[in-house]
């Protein structure tokens, strides 16, 4: 297993990060649903609607992830022994795709996600690979990419794609 080289700042935070486990199933529902919350909300669904449709909608995305990208590391953000987010990082040789980032809303806007970034920036651009993302077109975290030295390479009616190349990785990983 990898473990990113967590910068001073990670270490004041703790987050700690471990492979994710068949057990964290429930766990990965309740942080994908709080991705969804503010979307479905403007639906006016009662909460079993709300709860069904997010269930199959999870359902898909981990089919899709374990199809698409089967080598990838699946890793659970923790702190203090508690789950508060996950990370997945596709690695191949010339290209790496950070697939997923989240975390439970309490534990967003705190820097822990920009900072578990710029630890795979730095491994990233050691290794001489392009760093690929997608992004929801709606996400917030798009300025936050763009800080990083990520440049938009696509987008369509759902997502932006963007990316960071090993040049600009080293700039980034500083900020």
């Amino acid at each position: 297993m990898r473990r990113f080289d967590l910068g001073p700042l990670l270490k004041i935070m703790n987050p700690q990060l471990r492979p994710s486990l068949p057990e964290d199933r429930e766990f990965l529902f309740r942080l994908y649903a709080s991705t969804r919350e503010h979307e479905l909300r403007a639906f006016g669904w009662p909460p079993a609607q709300q709860e069904a449709f997010l269930r199959m909608q999870f359902n898909a995305q981990q089919q899709w992830y374990a199809a698409t990208y089967s080598t990838a590391e699946s890793q659970i953000i923790e702190q203090d022994r508690a789950p508060i987010g996950r990370i997945i990082v596709q690695r191949e040789a010339a290209i790496w795709r950070l697939v997923d980032i989240s975390l439970l809303p309490e534990h967003r806007g705190r820097g822990i996600g920009g900072e578990l970034i710029r630890a795979l920036i730095k491994e990233c651009a050691a290794s001489g690979a392009v760093l690929q993302l997608q992004v929801v077109n709606t996400n917030p975290a798009q300025r936050l990419y763009s800080r990083l030295g990520f440049i938009k390479t696509g987008e369509d009616p759902i997502y932006t794609q963007m990316e960071l190349r090993p040049q600009k990785a080293e700039s980034g990983s500083t900020q």
